[in-house]
């Protein structure tokens, strides 16, 4: 592999996004930077320097030594990947069918590269949401689904088509989520976007994924952490199936199931949607003559990965996964960041029953998957006595297999006691990115695989270490995204017409999915 070199003064450095070996050549005023890309550690000697002529020859010899060693490291890593087998033949695998048994430690890079694919379907939903309170459409999306993925430079992306963009009422008690502009004019008085179902409709990438991937992405929070607070910590039963034991937390499924009639947008809950698309979805590709395979994949991250988690058993449960023409049962994946705790040990028992593989991705300083259930959840012993003997209103549980990672691993971030860092999804998939295993070796070698960019880190927050000379929360529409009009004044421009789905449509597939559930079933019994 070719060294990439370039001067760099003393008080300028300046470094490349992949985890690289950074040797300094000796050179009067100036530093040579020469990166192998396969490498991780960083060696460093300079004339500016004051050492003795013996630690000059020892540290010579130890670097002749360590790129010796990266240099067998990169032969047997680029063996390895010519060895490796294709995605379409292991994507079972890759979504949990063996529950990631032999895939995390040390890490499959194909693993790596769909944990890292599905964490930026959750992004693209942070990138395309309008925050600015100053803007009439402020709680939606930015963009037509249509270019949805081209304006977000998302080319890894290209081949999915966006099908339904997802809406939530905005008339629930989750004040600290929820956008709502401050003009009086406004888009919509009652809705918020929420994320997007998608599916494989470019051939060349079903061929490549093995199969034809639908993808649901819900939009949850990007470093605030404010929502928590909103919380009730109480359970209330799902009323998705028959039984009434099953409890996820009151928050999330208000949120999930809550709807406004006098709103075009959230006329139906945000469950509603999802499951009339799922529907509508499995019906047109489970017939198709190709006869590829399918898959759900749900992703989220913090409040995002909640709706995931609920969304996913929701689907399970009433069997909307299931092909009855060939009697084939469609998997279910979720890809969990920063999830919180759901539901209750019932709820997470109910899921493993139902198959719904759940890959919870966090950041061990990360206190949002500590709540809520901080007193009674799965690490406790009595956990199931509680539940079933006295009706504990407060025990929770996560589902699933948890990758844990550790922002402290990573040479490129800054210690830090902003709890928003450890919370962020950028950073996350940084994380995922160079990391290789939980042995003591593996540990030490934080190399970034994918050469995934490290400026995504502080795209909006502050993370990265100094010498890298990115700045904070750097992401914004060019001038805020005013534009000058005819006159030559600075405005806001209008964008095309939102359009809600039509309700012939969700309702056509509804009425197959809940034809015989009542509306009683959609209200809440807390305890």
């Amino acid at each position: 592999m070719a060294s990439l070199s370039l001067p760099i003064t003393l008080k300028n450095p300046r470094f490349f996004s992949s985890s690289p070996q950074n040797i300094f050549k000796t050179q009067p005023q100036t530093l040579v930077l020469t990166t192998k890309f396969k490498t991780c550690s960083i060696i460093c000697s300079s004339s500016c320097t004051s050492i003795s002529s013996s630690t000059t020859q020892q540290k010579q010899s130890n670097k002749q030594t360590h790129v010796s060693d990266n240099k067998r490291e990169e032969k047997a890593e680029e063996e390895e990947e010519e060895k490796e087998v294709s995605l379409r033949e292991i994507w079972r695998e890759v979504q949990g069918c063996n529950n990631w048994e032999g895939q995390l430690d040390p890490m499959n890079n194909h693993l790596r590269r769909e944990i890292i694919r599905y964490g930026e379907f959750a992004q693209a939903c942070y990138d395309s949401f309008d925050f600015d309170p100053h803007s009439k459409y402020c709680g939606s999306c930015k963009y037509h689904p249509s270019d949805f993925f081209s304006n977000l430079d998302l080319h890894l992306h290209k081949g999915y088509t966006i099908t339904r963009y997802l809406y939530a009422t905005s008339n629930i008690n989750l004040p600290n989520f929820f956008q709502k502009s401050k003009l009086s004019s406004i888009w919509s008085q009652h809705a918020n976007w929420m994320g997007f179902v998608a599916v494989a409709t470019d051939e060349e990438e079903v061929s490549r994924l093995g199969r034809r991937d639908i993808v649901i992405a819900w939009r949850g929070t990007v470093t605030y952490l404010e929502w928590i607070y909103d919380l009730k910590d109480i359970l209330c039963s799902a009323n998705f199936g028959d039984d009434p034991s099953i409890k996820i937390e009151l928050g999330f499924h208000d949120l999930y199931t809550k709807k406004e009639d006098s709103c075009k947008f959230s006329s139906f809950s945000a469950r509603e949607q999802v499951l009339a698309e799922v529907k509508r979805l499995i019906e047109y590709y489970g017939t198709e003559e190709e006869g590829h395979e399918i898959s759900i994949s749900v992703t989220g991250h913090s409040l995002g990965a909640s709706l995931a988690l609920v969304s996913a058993y929701d689907i399970a449960e009433l069997n909307l996964n299931h092909v009855p023409e060939n009697n084939y049962k469609v998997p279910i994946t979720v890809f969990s960041f920063s999830g919180p705790r759901v539901g209750n040990l019932r709820f997470k028992e109910r899921c493993d029953e139902l198959g719904v593989k759940v890959l919870r991705v966090v950041n061990v300083h990360d206190k949002v998957p500590s709540v809520p259930g901080i007193f009674t959840n799965e690490k406790f012993q009595f956990q199931k006595y509680v539940e079933e003997k006295t009706s504990f209103p407060w025990s929770y549980a996560h589902v699933g297999v948890e990758l844990a990672l550790d922002h402290k691993k990573s040479p490129f971030l800054k210690p830090t006691k902003d709890l928003g860092c450890a919370h962020n999804l950028e950073a996350l998939l940084h994380l995922v990115d160079g990391y290789h295993g939980k042995d003591e070796e593996a540990e030490k070698r934080f190399c970034l695989v994918t050469k995934r960019d490290i400026a995504l880190v502080n795209k909006s927050c502050d993370f990265l270490r100094g010498e890298y000379h990115v700045p904070p929360c750097w992401r914004q529409d060019e001038n805020k995204g005013m534009v000058k009009n005819g006159d030559g004044q600075w405005v806001l421009p209008d964008r095309p017409l939102l359009e809600p789905h039509g309700p012939e449509d969700i309702a056509h597939h509804l009425q197959q999915v809940l034809g015989k559930v009542n509306d009683d079933n959609f209200k809440p019994t807390t305890t």
